[in-house]
């Protein structure tokens, strides 16, 4: 099994930066890649990026040059910084990873942090 935890949510003023933490622990040996994604109020779960564990990076272009996720392999961390937040960003962001079960590919969530952007 992988847990994940996500912190450093929060109220922001629109134009302001805020970077989320997620620290997995368990069986992180077997993991193979982290991503981040949001959920706005009625909206659908939305991806943002990931990145493998082998460094190798992908972006959603909603946020692409604004946001950068990045990975701390001696913390067990991966980070999302966001800049130049704006009032649409306000969601429930989520940290995921996927990792190697002994029979099959698994997915596993954080329990999410809550970002507010004020205009």
């Amino acid at each position: 099994q992988v847990q994940l935890v996500e912190s450093g949510g929060g109220l922001v003023q629109a134009g302001k930066s805020l970077r989320l933490s997620c620290v997995a622990s368990g069986n992180i040996f077997s993991i193979n890649a982290f991503g981040w994604y949001r959920q706005a109020p009625g909206k659908q779960r939305e991806f943002l990026a990931d990145i493998t564990t082998g460094g190798n990076l992908n972006y959603a272009d909603s946020v692409k040059g604004r946001f950068t996720i990045s990975l701390n392999t001696a913390k067990d961390t991966v980070y999302l910084q966001m800049n130049s937040l704006k009032p649409e960003d306000t969601a429930d962001y989520y940290c995921n990873s996927e990792w190697a079960s002994d029979v099959a590919m698994l997915v596993s969530w954080g329990q999410g942090a809550r970002v507010t952007v004020s205009s």
